[in-house]
């Protein structure tokens, strides 16, 4: 009788001393509303000084769905009952900064080759160097808006950003719609587009410089670029020593593309940098220049270009 009446106890005894804390039980997701998980704001707030435009990014920018990773099953799709959608109002992209395409390491989530997706394996290349292709381009919006992406970073629909099947984790790319010639440069830091004859998911601020975000889809060219010379080309020439200089850093047939080596020069403090557009045979043109520069200024400002990989600058005069 006395061994039956401590039995409970002993047990008790014995299930402490495992070695193995018991798991606490998970409560079961509601059938009519399952459990969301908090996701911190993509977009920082405004400062004070904030203008009407700026304002009206941050309201089309807002997170409007949160995210449950239970909706996503591993080599399937996330939430493939849910709708992308459009944000609730249109995007100001000339507030928007394009990336500066650069050399960075490879992310530690998205890079195993190969993945399957849907059933189908995938394999990524050990680098973007030489990559051009064309196809067709989509993009994703509100739906993902917030969620983490391949690459283990935030997908913020309101920066330059895509996804791509092959390319290695992060890459840069010019995207250009082949029918008006507009292009953009982009950060690639996601997979996917996973459907048939697709060849890259563009951010939703990426397909409104394009201005396929109304449309859904378009007809591009993807390259890839990895730094700054890619994006501008450049030789020297001599010029007379009495006449005041410019440095010529960039020819572009676009000027979107001009402006982002523009501001790349201006976060390195170099204020006389400036656009200028000209004609040639080809159509029109916009040239990245500095000036006018003394003789002492060229070899400081030189010296500047080449830390950021430009390693010659046209020297003219005027």
């Amino acid at each position: 009788m006395t061994a039956l009446k401590y039995a409970p106890l002993l047990a008790l005894m014995l299930a402490a001393c495992s070695s193995a804390p018991p798991r606490p039980e998970v409560p079961a997701p509601s059938a009519s509303k399952p459990p969301q998980a908090q996701v911190p704001a993509v977009t920082p707030p405004l400062s004070d000084t904030a203008g009407e435009a700026e304002r009206n990014n941050a309201r089309v920018c807002r997170q409007v769905m949160q995210h449950d990773e239970r909706n996503y099953t591993k080599g399937g799709l996330y939430a493939p009952g849910v709708a992308d959608a459009h944000p609730d109002g249109e995007l100001d992209v000339s507030l928007l900064k394009e990336p500066v395409p650069r050399s960075e390491p490879k992310s530690r989530g998205g890079n195993r080759s190969p993945y399957k997706v849907l059933g189908r394996s995938y394999y990524v290349r050990d680098s973007a160097e030489g990559y051009k292709e064309r196809g067709v381009a989509s993009w994703y919006g509100t739906k993902f808006h917030g969620r983490t992406t391949s690459s283990g970073e935030i997908y913020d629909m309101c920066q330059f950003s895509a996804a791509h099947k092959s390319l290695p984790l992060p890459s840069f790319v010019r995207v250009t719609r082949l029918d008006t010639g507009q292009s953009v440069i982009v950060r690639v830091n996601d997979r996917g587009p996973f459907h048939e004859g697709r060849i890259i998911d563009l951010s939703f601020a990426a397909a409104t410089k394009l201005g396929i975000n109304r449309l859904g889809t378009a007809k591009v060219e993807v390259e890839a670029v990895s730094n700054l010379e890619d994006l501008a080309p450049v030789a020297v020439v001599e010029t007379p020593e009495s006449e005041q200089r410019y440095l010529q850093v960039g020819s572009f047939a676009s000027e979107d593309n001009a402006k982002v080596l523009k501001e790349r020069l201006r976060d390195l403090s170099i204020d006389a940098a400036f656009i200028q557009k000209a004609r040639t045979e080809q159509g029109p043109v916009w040239r990245v220049r500095i000036g006018p520069l003394n003789s002492l200024e060229i070899p400081r400002i030189q010296q500047l270009l080449q830390e950021i990989g430009l390693q010659g600058v046209r020297v003219g005069s005027e």
